[in-house]
């Protein structure tokens, strides 16, 4: 084990391997909380078909009532890791996990569907609340950052982990459909009008669905009765024509599949699959929690100092031990065990929280998560096919994870403030090109670009930074509620978001949401540079009295 040098003027030789070990386990909700969290992305265009979605507030609910159980996970777990410590709320959190996956996948009514996600939201709340704030109380100050910032690297992990799993079911599922409608064109068949045109109206914006099917069918009326593809092919063509907002692309497996009567797999089953696999990563994160100690700062703030110098000893050596256990009574000196809310709104408390809370919510409404949850719509809107759109969304996972990379080789040397304040700025100019080029109707590669250049900046910056300012500004005696106060204020924000985007984008237009969002990017540079002080470099005592006083 390492020991301090008896050279006071020397740090402390960590024991970096232990302390590794403990954060990466802790680490793992985050990987949880980003795979449950972005899987529903690469699900949206098939369980919308299964439980028939026609309109912007089911499809909005669809994708954001997982975000109501974040709320309801961020807000219990201040009070709750308060009281029973952050391991034993983790633990709890893996078993969710488990549980809401399985249930998901199986989940027969759209209600059902709804209950499971808001019980996987629920873990999710804890997790994301709870993976950083541990990581941070175990961590030395000297690589905090970087520990801190392990944690959105696996929850970039999660994504991409989600989006491969995705595609690569989507797939197995494209191959089972072409097997079960066969390769040999269907001629001389009867054509069922409605039943194509329901096939195809999947492509069309969703205020434009049952237009489109009357005209669609109306056309047909002319043409009925023994046919094949290639006067589906006309039929299109036309439609294209007389129509060309639809700009309809000819899906033949799911044509043939729709001419014999049957449903494809991945409406049917394939989407079940990419939920259930959640369970897989999640029982091993259950399982190692069992094997990390306790935060030694919630041992302390418990009465339990014994147990925390333990636990520090192991970590950077006796005399380290003791002299941060020391530090962390002092902070504690003449506090309550248990937090009051309304503790949070003393004057000095007050401040930092209105920091922590506009972060979280900036961190949001920044706009990114749009293009996580509505990938597959935005590149549909830029006239990719569903399969285009699912591998499209994996090269997008591969770029966060580098950039994420790269954030956390740098949070420790640039510094938080510089990074929000590059991720702000960087953020408000592609989401102003990016909307340009769906005014113009730029489509295709365009659109692709400037998507994976705004994933890219929110990786390197607002991604992993604000995860690491919220861990590190809050008091020692009120971290878990402050926390607990901000997570939430973060996914009520990520629930406007994700519920109002459907809105935004039939109403304004998809242009006008992406303006909006560099507006609030705006906002949110000009709240950094006055109000966010840099924390690298220094231990959580050290900014509670600098923060506090």
């Amino acid at each position: 084990m390492s020991t301090m040098p008896k050279n006071p003027g020397q740090r402390p030789q960590y024991n970096m391997r232990y302390v590794w070990t403990i954060c990466l386990v802790a680490a793992l909700g985050g990987l949880m909380f980003g795979y449950d969290w972005i899987v529903i992305s690469g699900t949206k265009p098939f369980y919308e078909r299964f439980f028939v979605l026609l309109t912007a507030w089911g499809r909005g609910w669809a994708m954001a009532s997982a975000l109501v159980g974040c709320l309801v996970g961020a807000m219990l777990s201040g009070a709750l890791s308060d009281r029973f410590g952050r391991k034993r709320l983790l633990i709890l959190s893996g078993l969710v996990f488990v549980v809401s996956a399985i249930g998901t996948g199986m989940a027969g009514t759209f209600a059902a569907f709804n209950l499971w996600r808001v019980a996987g939201g629920m873990a999710i709340g804890l997790a994301s609340n709870l993976s950083p704030m541990y990581i941070a109380e175990v961590a030395p100050a000297a690589v905090r950052g970087r520990l801190v910032s392990m944690n959105q690297f696996t929850i970039v992990i999660g994504i991409l982990l989600a989006q491969a799993v995705n595609y690569g079911v989507a797939k197995f599922g494209t191959h089972l459909d072409n097997t079960s409608s066969g390769y040999t064109p269907i001629q001389n068949t009867t054509i069922d009008a409605r039943r194509v045109a329901d096939e195809l109206s999947w492509q069309v914006p969703l205020r434009d669905r049952t237009a489109f099917i009357g005209q669609f069918t109306s056309l047909a009326v002319d043409r009925s009765g023994r046919g094949g593809l290639q006067d589906l092919e006309r039929l299109v063509e036309t439609m294209n024509a007389d129509h060309p907002q639809y700009r309809l692309k000819m899906d033949y497996a799911g044509i043939r599949l729709a001419l014999q009567g049957k449903t494809s797999w991945n409406v049917t089953a394939g989407w079940r699959w990419m939920f259930g696999v959640t369970a897989m990563p999640a029982c091993l994160f259950f399982v190692l929690m069992f094997l990390v100690p306790e935060s030694p700062r919630w041992l302390v703030k418990s009465g339990k100092s014994a147990e925390a110098r333990s636990i520090l000893a192991r970590i950077g050596g006796h005399d380290f031990a003791a002299r941060e256990v020391r530090n962390i009574e002092q902070t504690l000196v003449g506090q309550f065990e248990r937090v009051n809310f309304r503790d949070l709104l003393e004057p000095r408390m007050l401040k930092i929280l209105v920091i922590g809370v506009t972060l979280a919510v900036l961190q949001q409404w920044c706009g990114i998560n749009v293009i996580f949850y509505y990938a597959a719509d935005l590149f549909k809107a830029a006239e990719y096919t569903v399969s285009e759109a699912l591998f499209n969304i994996v090269i997008i996972g591969a770029v966060n994870l580098v950039f994420t990379i790269i954030a956390i080789n740098s949070v420790d040397r640039v510094g938080r403030r510089a990074l929000m304040l590059l991720g702000f700025a960087g953020l408000t100019l592609i989401h102003l090109l990016t909307g340009g080029m769906f005014l113009a109707g730029q489509t295709g590669t365009y659109v692709l670009v400037f998507l994976l250049a705004a994933i890219g900046c929110y990786a390197l910056s607002l991604a992993p930074v604000t995860w690491v300012v919220l861990s590190e500004i809050f008091p020692n005696r009120i971290r878990g509620t402050a926390m607990s106060v901000s997570v939430f204020s973060l996914w009520t924000a990520c629930f406007i978001l994700t519920f109002t985007f459907p809105l935004l984008n039939e109403s304004l237009g998809t242009a006008v949401a992406f303006w909006i969002y560099a507006a609030i990017c705006v906002f949110g540079f000009f709240f950094v540079s006055l109000r966010l002080p840099e924390t690298k470099g220094k231990t959580l005592e050290q900014l509670e009295k600098e923060l506090v006083g």
